[in-house]
């Protein structure tokens, strides 16, 4: 497990709660779960799935009623990563600020991240 005991991975904006929570209630889902996986032009995409049950591995986020949970093998590419969810005229979605990506694609779906042994470092110093 990667991060910093006692603190969360991730942090998630009054937007993104809201949000969380409007679709957990509205779908009657137990969490939002985000992970990783390879794929698209920079070599990494976000995923995002709803869930009924944790996973034993799952870091769990809850946060005023939004409950968010990351995935083992996205745990420290996601850490200190803030959630947020944007509505514009054009589009509606959720935005990672996330400080461990080094690239990313013109369309903003695909991410490429820090080598995995300098991540590992940087969130053993913290």
């Amino acid at each position: 497990m990667f991060g910093i005991p006692g603190k969360s991975p991730v942090t998630l904006t009054d937007a993104a709660v809201r949000q969380v929570a409007k679709l957990m209630q509205r779908d009657g889902r137990f969490g939002l779960k985000i992970g990783v996986k390879k794929g698209g032009c920079a070599g990494m995409e976000y995923t995002m799935d709803y869930v009924d049950v944790a996973d034993p591995n799952d870091e769990v986020v809850e946060q005023d009623g939004a409950r968010v949970l990351i995935a083992p093998m996205a745990q420290m590419f996601l850490f200190g990563t803030e959630i947020d969810y944007e509505t514009s005229l054009l589009e509606s979605g959720f935005k990672f600020r996330n400080p461990n990506v080094t690239e990313a694609c013109g369309c903003g779906e695909s991410i490429k991240f820090k080598d995995v042994d300098e991540l590992a470092a940087e969130q053993g110093k913290s």
